[in-house]
């Protein structure tokens, strides 16, 4: 596996792993939860700077 192959698998595994993050700490916390949230929404950076990576 090259580089880029490695780099666009983990950047969708991270950003499913963000979507389930969010999900779960956004509709089945009692209450809203901020750090699954905020801890989704860096799944989400990380996986965008792996994609800029690829070049």
């Amino acid at each position: 596996m090259d580089k880029n192959k490695v780099f666009a698998i983990s950047a969708v595994l991270l950003i499913i792993l963000g979507v389930a993050m969010i999900y779960i700490g956004g509709f089945y916390a009692p209450k809203v939860i901020l750090p699954p949230i905020i801890t989704g929404v860096g799944f989400f950076i990380i996986a965008w700077v792996f994609n800029s990576f690829k070049s």
